[in-house]
């Protein structure tokens, strides 16, 4: 079995069909969502816009996005969960779409008959309501933990624009990954994963802190406001709002942590977890054409790399996103001949 491996080196900024590369329209967002009103104010250069180290801020920011692109009338999540920048997210997604275009002579492959699993969904769902409000897929949100499965049923019933498009599942064992969420009669077009990042709590907490550090000298520096977009000249990437995947004070951090199971750590850090799920995923090799994940520390590449010649993937292609000064990457690999993916072509995606 050949092994091969491809790398796209990011463009410029979030991707060219992500909606969010403009500045924040806070007059349009403020129609669809007027509880953000309370958090809006003139910054130093006179634009509106929102303290991105107030976590408050950042989840109502959240809500009126889903809500003005995405048509969710109900967006929520629990006190201390994980709250994700939505720019970042929708980009993952559509460079997925182009994943699966690339492997479908440069169409997109959109509708119900196309399924994707969200591993690590969280307590905010984002991943799926944003690939099923834009592509119209349909998704398996799958967590660990009970309470982020809650939260993400609950937003999904609550949402006429996404009935019937998002199951929430629970994996019951941390240990695994696709077992018990790919059962016998699944067939998956993708998977996507965000992996928890730092190696431990201690770990974590101390990443924290710099960014609460750095947040404090940039709000010192520009009188005040932690902004995205300062600048006239510079549009709103959404990169500030990363910061609040921490839900960090000014005075110290608080980490997201979902019930038992941290949504930013895990033992062995990003590495150990990919190694893991690199495993996993030859125990349903024909089940999914494309795994996918991101890797947010570049010297990790190489390992991973080796771990998927190791498990006889067939193809392996490395995405390059950049958000504002950030850059971080998608691999994706399948285990199928070109004559698996021409059948799969033509019984799921020539509909």
């Amino acid at each position: 079995m050949s092994h091969k491996h491809k790398q796209k080196a990011p463009g410029k900024g979030l991707h060219p069909r992500n909606p969010h590369r403009a500045r924040y329209d806070f007059d349009k967002l403020l129609q669809s969502c007027p509880e953000l009103s309370p958090f809006v104010e003139k910054n130093p250069y006179g634009d509106l816009s929102v303290n991105f180290s107030d976590p408050a801020a950042v989840k109502m920011l959240n809500r009126a996005l889903l809500s003005h692109f995405y048509s969710i009338s109900y967006w929520d999540i629990p006190a201390g969960f994980l709250c994700p920048p939505i720019p970042g997210r929708a980009d993952y997604l559509h460079y997925i779409a182009d994943l699966l275009a690339d492997s479908n002579g440069g169409k997109i492959p959109k509708g119900k008959a196309i399924k994707g699993l969200d591993i690590g969904t969280g307590a905010n769902c984002v991943y799926p309501i944003i690939g099923h409000r834009v592509y119209g897929w349909q998704f398996v949100a799958a967590d660990v933990d009970p309470i982020s499965v809650k939260s993400a049923k609950f937003i999904v019933d609550s949402n006429p624009t996404l009935k019937g498009g998002i199951q929430c599942r629970l994996q019951k064992n941390p240990d695994h990954i696709f077992t018990g969420m790919i059962n016998d009669n699944d067939l998956f077009d993708f998977t996507l994963c965000n992996p928890p990042f730092h190696t431990s709590l201690e770990e974590a907490m101390a990443g924290s802190a710099r960014k609460v550090k750095n947040l404090k000298a940039n709000s010192e520096k520009k009188g005040g406001h932690n902004k995205a977009g300062l600048k006239k000249e510079s549009p709103h990437k959404g990169s500030k709002q990363e910061v609040q995947s921490h839900a960090m004070s000014s005075k110290k951090p608080v980490l997201n942590f979902g019930g038992q199971k941290a949504e930013l750590w895990c033992p062995g850090g990003e590495a150990a977890f990919i190694k893991r799920m690199i495993n996993q995923s030859t125990e349903k090799a024909n089940q999914c054409f494309w795994f996918t994940t991101l890797v947010s520390k570049k010297d990790n590449l190489s390992l991973i790399y080796k771990q998927l010649k190791k498990a006889g993937a067939v193809e392996v292609k490395t995405i390059g996103m950049a958000q504002g000064q950030k850059l971080t990457r998608v691999v994706a690999w399948t285990f199928l001949s070109k004559e698996q993916q021409a059948l799969w072509r033509k019984t799921r995606w020539a509909k």
